[in-house]
């Protein structure tokens, strides 16, 4: 087999960024509204709207159970921004972050066969933006709160989950952890490591590695045997400008007393002597973390660097540093650790049996579901987590989402895995079903690049 140059690597890195002006441009956006009845003619329209509707609307008033009965309230949610933390770029504002949104609904609909509408405010003040999602509440079956800066998402997914009668989820935080999880179980697997003994790097002390340290150590990390680095550098308790905004910033200043028990100091280089894993969500490379610094970490390295659009150190760079594996946010590389693999099928369990939160426990369940699918297959250093194309690791996903909620006594509907898997398999594959067949009768035109 013919050895691909780093010339035909970065040729590739750059493509998907190229093909998305065309293809965005050709399509004019990437979501539509389509209707899921029937019209036999013009008539039925006394029945989906007026005079017919109204009897519908009756029954609701008198008993709001029948809300997801007789709407698509119950398997439509809305993905809530106000895009002050989009993707590597920033605070770009609701309109340029307008694309990112409606991307993550058509992963939420072809992946989950879950309904989703993008909703990005002209706000920042996050009393504004909860409120928001309180008036909102009604019209949709859950929210998911998406780029959202640090760290006031923090402070916004708790009030939500308090206030909001509905599961409200914040995807860089939760479903972060829970694919980063996924990934680092069968990758832990294959160096013969376990987590409790692992020496632990999160470069990038964000909403993404504060959600992933939560979720590791409930998992069995230790925070002793963790670093944690961000802009300035290692976090530890002489960080004294930390300590003066600790009100401010309080999950840094935790870290500051929680992790790095000998107060190294420095920046990455230093932190990452002896490391055996890396769990990087800073900022877009690639040169954020070089080939000197992966030399430093002990034999058999895990590198996640999955910083978007671009991982701050392409992965072949790492491998040839020593890493023996190296996962990205990407899915033009290997080891795709993106939450593209998480919210859509966690999304679809929690729909399906009506949860009304969404648990530490159910991302550890949705990891572990995720990892046992990829390890069935045959993990290997290039194949740690599933891709997007297995469907059915996320029909195995959803399913053991909605069970888990039923066991935490979370969830409105109890129903069995076999008929809860019938369900789950039903709307994510009528999802893609419905796409390729409007693009075969012609009312999606086909993808040129």
């Amino acid at each position: 087999m013919q050895k691909v140059t780093k010339e035909e690597l970065l040729a590739k890195a750059k493509k998907p960024a190229e093909d998305a002006m065309k293809l965005h441009s050709f399509y004019h956006g990437k979501m539509q509204t389509m209707p899921k009845c029937q019209v036999r003619d013009v008539n039925d329209f006394a029945i989906y709207y007026t005079p017919g509707v109204a009897e519908p609307c009756r029954a609701i008033q008198a008993n709001e159970e029948k809300f997801g009965e007789l709407t698509n309230r119950w398997n439509t949610i809305a993905v809530v921004s106000d895009c002050t933390r989009v993707l590597g770029l920033g605070d770009i504002g609701p309109k340029a972050g307008y694309p990112v949104m409606e991307g993550k609904c058509l992963l939420f609909k072809y992946l989950g066969g879950v309904d989703a509408v993008p909703i990005c405010l002209d706000t920042k003040d996050p009393n504004d933006i909860v409120q928001a999602v309180k008036w909102l509440g009604p019209s949709f079956a859950g929210i998911n709160l998406e780029d959202i800066s640090y760290p006031k998402c923090f402070s916004i997914l708790d009030r939500c989950r308090r206030e909001v009668g509905i599961p409200v989820w914040h995807d860089d935080v939760q479903g972060t952890a829970t694919v980063m999880l996924a990934g680092l179980v069968n990758a832990l697997k294959i160096v013969n490591k376990k987590i409790g003994d692992c020496k632990i790097v999160f470069n990038g002390a964000g909403a993404a590695n504060t959600g992933n340290f939560r979720l590791l150590c409930a998992y069995g990390a230790k925070p002793e045997n963790s670093i944690m680095v961000d802009s300035k550098g290692i976090l530890h308790k002489g960080r004294k400008d930390l300590e003066q905004i600790k009100e401010k910033c309080a999950d840094k200043w935790r870290f500051c007393e929680t992790t790095n028990p000998e107060g190294k100091t420095g920046g990455l280089t230093e932190a990452l002597e002896g490391a055996d894993i890396l769990i990087s969500y800073s900022k877009s490379g690639p040169g954020v973390t070089t080939a000197r610094q992966v030399k430093r970490m002990a034999k058999d390295a895990i590198c996640f660097v999955c910083a978007n659009p671009v991982p701050e150190i392409w992965p072949w760079e790492a491998r040839e540093a020593g890493a023996r594996i190296v996962a990205t946010g990407r899915s033009d590389f290997p080891n795709q650790i993106n939450n593209s693999i998480g919210f859509p099928a966690i999304f679809r369990g929690v729909l399906d049996v009506e949860a009304k939160t969404i648990t530490d426990e159910m991302c550890i369940v949705a990891a572990e579901s995720l990892a046992k699918y990829a390890e069935e297959q045959g993990i290997n250093e290039d194949y740690i987590a599933p891709t997007m194309a297995e469907t059915e690791a996320f029909v195995r996903e959803a399913v053991d989402i909605g069970m888990e909620a039923q066991k935490e006594g979370i969830a409105r509907l109890k129903i069995s895995r076999d008929a809860l898997r019938k369900k789950s398999e039903t709307m994510i594959l009528s999802a893609k079903l419905q796409a390729d067949t409007l693009v075969k009768a012609g009312c999606i035109a086909p993808a040129v690049t």
